[in-house]
């Protein structure tokens, strides 16, 4: 089996994915995955496809991960393992999917509009 690279997103965080058939080993830029995400729901949402998909222990994964939060980066590399996981076996597509595992969040930080002191907030007014 060769390299299977895939890319997960989650606000602004990439996370580039790359799987191998190994033992079950999780890199994060050159960190086990334990030791760059510290609390528990990220690295439970990280291993979340391949306990879906009954293949943990089965694939090595490699990933480097660019730009937003802890949370947003942890679901970018979930989606990318999802991606990568249908990679290698389509029959895994209907599984990940009911658990919405590769659907991509598209909700975005709204930006700041000018003459507001925020994105949706106005400054006080005042009629007379």
């Amino acid at each position: 089996m060769d390299t299977i690279h895939t890319i997960g997103r989650r606000k602004t965080s990439v996370a580039r994915v790359f799987l191998n058939e190994g033992t079950g080993k999780i890199t994060v830029n050159g960190k086990e995955f334990t030791e760059y995400f510290t609390i528990p729901a990220h690295q439970k949402a990280v291993v979340e496809p391949f306990n879906v998909t009954d293949t943990l222990g089965k694939f090595d994964v490699t990933a480097t991960i660019k730009g937003g939060g802890v949370t947003g980066q942890a679901d970018a590399l979930k989606l990318g393992i999802a991606r990568a996981l249908v990679e290698v076996n389509p029959e895994f597509k209907p599984v990940l999917k009911k658990d919405k595992l590769l659907t991509r969040d598209p909700r975005m930080v709204e930006r700041k509009k000018y003459g507001q002191p925020k994105a949706r907030k106005k400054f006080q007014f005042s009629k007379r």
